[in-house]
């Protein structure tokens, strides 16, 4: 990879390799998200938000999620063992609602640029974003050990946090 290429490509122009490395890997994505809609009865899955719709991020994670790494631990076949996990492309791009302000994704789609923690920036490191606090490490529970009836106990605000 090439010094600094988000500097000088676009999303579109990035290699799948570069795209890869975007992800600056704190795990928010997998946290538990739900939108406030008075109209909806039940549970639905949903591609995109309306006006009057909120996300709301809870600390709840997946069961796959390493959460001292923020790394998926079934990463290549993580779409598979649950459906409702996106895995964002350059296609889906636009449709990144659901994904938090600090997501590098969504700040270089938006123009915002990377952020001074990510790893690109500290020698492929973790530690300055853990350090930070823009990752879920020591700040979430298990989708496994939680009533997911009560997921109003869980809403959490610190995944909206952004720096720089």
């Amino acid at each position: 990879m090439t010094a600094a290429f988000w500097e000088t490509k676009s999303l579109e122009e990035m290699t799948q390799k570069e795209w890869e490395s975007l992800c600056d890997g704190c795990g928010k994505c997998c946290l538990q998200k739900f939108i406030d809609d008075d109209a909806v009865e039940e549970y639905e899955v949903t591609d995109h938000i309306n006006d009057n719709e909120k996300i709301h991020y809870t600390n709840i994670v997946c069961t796959y999620l390493n959460t001292k790494k923020c790394e998926c631990t079934q990463y290549e076949r993580r779409t598979e063992l649950v459906p409702d996990c996106v895995k964002l492309t350059k296609e889906n791009l636009k449709d990144i609602f659901f994904m938090p302000n600090s997501c590098t994704y969504r700040r270089l789609y938006e123009g915002r640029g990377i952020p001074s923690w990510h790893p690109l920036l500290n020698k492929g490191k973790k530690h300055v974003m853990h350090a930070k606090g823009m990752s879920v490490r020591n700040k979430t529970v298990f989708e496994t050990d939680v009533d997911l009836n009560n997921f109003e106990d869980y809403i959490a605000i610190w995944p909206l946090e952004d720096l720089d």
